[in-house]
């Protein structure tokens, strides 16, 4: 059962602001959704993760650092919305097979265009190395930016950047202000790198 949105909170228009198809109240009075994520990382040429930079649609100068990933669609299994979101968002086609985990549950409440919002996410891991790199590497463009052909109009608007970025470009951008989700990513992503140990990871993060 559930409440009425949470006001101050939720607009009432919540539901032209936000997909209603996808984003559903909860218990809690606000938009919720079910998600899913890949941590894509390779070490060739150096250890780097692949990272998407976004902002919010009613404030431009909030933005953040996150891994490719989305909400789920009817019916299914957060490991095919893991396969899907990353097609769709980097032209990357992987095998079941090789994506691990989930390595990382996570909750998180946040605002996105003018919403406060509650997203549930399962986080799994890829390892690129050999012909998936050089997959990878051929829907480069010369700016650095991944093939974004699959993007959604919504995802256009807000999204800025595709990259894969160095751990250590990521480690000084954080410590110069930028806000990664989740915020431990930079260190889980050394720790993955050195291999998962199948632990799940579990994670409450609300902002």
């Amino acid at each position: 059962m559930t409440c009425g949105a949470v006001p101050g909170r939720v607009p009432d228009n919540w539901r032209e602001l936000l997909d209603p198809q996808e984003w559903r109240l909860n218990h809690e009075g606000l938009p919720a959704r079910e998600a899913a994520r890949v941590i894509a990382l390779r070490t060739v040429p150096e250890p780097a993760i692949l990272l998407v930079e976004g902002h919010d649609f009613g404030d431009a100068a909030h933005c953040w650092a996150f891994t490719p990933g989305g909400g789920l669609l009817p019916g299914e299994s957060p490991l095919e919305g893991a396969r899907r979101e990353l097609l769709e968002e980097t032209g990357l086609g992987l095998r079941p097979e090789q994506l691990h985990g989930p390595v990382l549950e996570r909750s998180s409440r946040f605002e996105f265009n003018l919403v406060t919002c509650r997203q549930n996410e399962l986080y799994y891991l890829v390892r690129l190395e050999g012909q998936d790199v050089r997959q990878a590497d051929e829907l480069q463009g010369e700016d650095g930016q991944l093939d974004r052909s699959g993007w959604t109009a919504q995802e256009r608007e807000v999204l800025d950047s595709l990259r894969w970025w160095s751990l250590e470009e990521l480690d000084a951008a954080v410590a110069t202000g930028l806000t990664v989700y989740p915020r431990n990513l930079p260190a889980l992503a050394r720790q993955l790198l050195e291999g998962w140990d199948g632990r799940l990871h579990r994670m409450v993060e609300e902002d």
